[in-house]
């Protein structure tokens, strides 16, 4: 069974399986030379190459009828440790099925394509986004936060919705304010708040509930800067920036000033929200932004009296469409479902609901495993690059 022991820049200990005592017929070098060649040709799940052509063996040791493999990964690999430490040792395992096989893993360091200043302490910086407002955006971007909690990360969300903050709606923080404190220097830091274990920051901890965002565009950016800058966030493995809709001051200052490791987009199916999302994506490229993929919610809706029958009631392949022509993956269809809906008025989301129906909670996790998986893709690329230094 996998261990996993945070936090995740340690040796995370894999257990294998204990064996009896064997005594080997081939020399301790032409055996470990043959146990790398196998842990070599084992495949990384997500990035679909050799541990040997990632050059992911840090070091194989062997005492008596014990190995002891040690690797180094691109992050985050909560989600493939368990199905590669298998890998590992079935590997182990078809050189001499009597060893006792424990892998260690550690992630490596994927160096940011901008200003690696701002917030050092967070792995990957996720944007959801929209170009059509009313596509379900705020909801995906909770589940999406909730689903990779649940595997195991370390989450934080920014609401960066200034007009319209819903995560205090959909978190269950209706009356939560945010805590900040004044430091000697005589800056303002403020505190996020924390339910279900996910860090979450959002102008609605500061407004009245019923107050409206009367704000000009430069403002607009400064709120949301003072959100990034001024948040106390914890280290996390993930932060996930929920966008507001469109292609405005708060999309183009967050791609301009902050590392994004990438951006998934939320559609409808119909060709109206389709329009405005090829918008949202071309924002993306023109700005040198990896877009993770596109999920489609509201996909289909399947009447509880009638679970045979499936409506498209916003038109279908909308999302494949969008997807195809961007030449990016379609992440995830997510049909309309009352529990979704109630989670997000309840303040539950929908994948953490324990008697959520399963179908939903699983397509969600699905979702966020996709997300993940992209964002390995981008990561190994990026830790590949060169790195440009410039001196004058």
């Amino acid at each position: 069974m996998v261990k996993i022991n945070p936090p995740p820049s340690l040796f995370l200990s894999f257990v294998g399986y204990t064996a009896n005592t064997h005594f080997h017929t081939l020399p301790m070098n032409e055996l470990l030379e043959r146990l790398r060649t196998a842990i070599e040709a084992v495949r990384d799940p997500d990035l679909d190459r050799t541990l040997g052509e990632l050059h992911s063996i840090v070091d194989l040791k062997m005492n008596a009828n014990t190995v002891e493999c040690f690797v180094q990964l691109i992050q985050p690999i909560y989600w493939m440790a368990k199905s590669l430490d298998k890998a590992i040792k079935d590997a182990v395992a078809s050189v001499d099925a009597s060893l006792e096989c424990t892998v260690s893993a550690i992630e490596n360091e994927v160096h940011r394509i901008s200003n690696q200043s701002v917030l050092p302490q967070v792995k990957n910086l996720i944007a959801v986004a929209s170009g059509k407002g009313g596509v379900g955006k705020s909801t995906i971007a909770t589940n999406l936060a909730c689903a990779l909690s649940l595997a195991g990360a370390r989450v934080g969300l920014l609401d960066a919705d200034i007009y319209g903050p819903s995560a205090p709606t959909m978190f269950g923080l209706h009356d939560a304010t945010m805590r900040a404190e004044k430091r000697e220097d005589g800056t303002i830091l403020g505190q996020p708040n924390e339910q279900y274990g996910i860090q979450i920051a959002s102008i609605g901890f500061v407004m009245q509930r019923d107050q409206a965002a009367i704000l000009r565009g430069p403002m607009l950016a400064g709120y949301f800067k003072t959100l990034v800058d001024q948040i106390n966030w914890a280290p996390l493995d993930f932060l996930i920036f929920d966008l507001p809709p469109g292609t405005g001051d708060i999309q183009l200052t967050l791609t301009q000033q902050i590392p994004l490791t990438g951006a998934v987009v939320v559609t409808t199916p119909q060709e109206i929200a389709l329009a405005d999302v090829r918008r949202s994506i071309a924002m993306f490229n023109k700005v040198q932004v990896d877009v993770l993929g596109v999920v489609e919610n509201m996909s289909y809706f399947i009447p509880p009296d009638a679970p045979e029958k499936k409506y498209y009631i916003f038109g279908e392949g909308g999302g494949e469409r969008v997807a195809h022509e961007a030449g990016v993956p379609l992440l995830a269809h997510i049909p309309i479902n009352l529990q979704m809906r109630q989670g997000a008025d309840e303040g539950l989301p929908a994948v953490l609901q324990p008697d959520s129906d399963f179908a939903i909670t699983q397509t969600l996790r699905d979702m966020a495993a996709a997300v993940v998986r992209q964002t390995r893709i981008v990561n190994a690329r990026r830790s590949e690059s060169p790195r440009v230094q410039i001196s004058l």
